[in-house]
């Protein structure tokens, strides 16, 4: 099960407070009614890395299966030749959560997502206390308009609040 919240981003601060990140690369090959399969291409500082997640559909929009697995890079990119149209392009910042219990994973994106910025603290518990940091903004769990799945068909710059 992943247990996450998810909140805008107020200011880049994140970023000197980061202990890494790494650029993310994300297609789909199927999503609809709550479920997604996704292939994921990440490049670190050290090299590539792919994987296939399937996600289940989410109740309560703070938890929801989540099944991941590391896959050979090479068959991450023959897998991402047959993802449905839309993708994802993305920066992920790992920050340490002032509370020194939680990392907080900023995702910046780009492309047609120029310009969201947004966060997710992965919990034990729906109710497990954390300590957020200060640029943490508005908390938008559970609103789809923040999903990846609905991102990448629907880009952000055809919503935002301008």
């Amino acid at each position: 099960m992943e247990i996450e919240r998810k909140f805008l981003v107020l200011d880049d601060s994140y970023k000197q407070l980061a202990v890494s990140h790494s650029d993310i690369l994300q297609g789909y090959i199927s999503r609809g009614h709550g479920r997604t399969v996704r292939i994921r291409l990440r490049s670190y500082a050290d090299g590539k890395k792919a994987y296939l997640t399937i996600k289940g559909p989410s109740d309560d929009g703070i938890s929801r299966y989540e099944w991941e697995r590391e896959i050979p890079y090479g068959e991450g990119l023959e897998l991402f030749a047959i993802c449905q149209p839309g993708r994802i392009v993305k920066t992920r910042w790992l920050v340490p959560a002032p509370d020194g219990r939680h990392t907080v994973e900023v995702d910046e994106f780009h492309d047609g997502n120029e310009g969201l910025v947004f966060a997710e603290i992965e919990l034990a518990a729906p109710d497990e206390p954390y300590l957020a940091p200060p640029f943490l903004g508005t908390e938008v769990t559970g609103d789809p308009r923040y999903y990846n799945g609905f991102i990448s068909c629907h880009p952000y710059c055809t919503w935002a609040e301008k």
